[in-house]
């Protein structure tokens, strides 16, 4: 028998079909698997996410999530205004968007593309604009 269900994961709503043999109890269907105990995997955000605080001072713009760096969209030295996308991380196959959490000017970007980051880790340093 196949079903379709509607399936919502952080506020996002997915259409799926899914295939089910037979339900359970209906003459001829086998009896159901015992129940697995799986490790529950936290899942990664959407993009794009919160930029975390940093403990590396003012304007440390941290990674949000554990990943590699896929871009870099910000030059040393360019103002940028609170909520521009900075770079993009990604992991899990999932690309999050870090954003600025405020105004000012690129005074230092510490990620480079290719690498891998830890979630907490400062990647870009904003300076207030003058």
């Amino acid at each position: 028998m196949i079903k379709k269900l509607r399936v919502t994961v952080d506020g996002k709503s997915y259409d799926v079909t899914v295939e089910v043999p037979d339900e359970p109890g209906s003459p001829g269907a086998p009896p159901p698997p015992p129940p697995v105990s799986a490790p529950s995997a936290p899942s990664a955000p959407a993009a794009p996410a919160p930029v975390a605080k940093a403990s590396g001072g003012p304007g440390a713009v941290a990674s949000p999530l554990a990943g590699r760096v896929i871009a870099i969209l910000v030059t040393l030295g360019q103002e940028v205004k609170a909520g521009d996308q900075l770079l993009t991380i990604e992991a899990m196959k999932m690309n999050t968007a870090v954003n600025a959490p405020r105004g000012g000017k690129v005074a230092e970007i510490l990620a480079v593309v290719g690498t891998a980051v830890d979630e907490g880790q400062v990647l870009v340093r904003i300076e207030d604009g003058k």
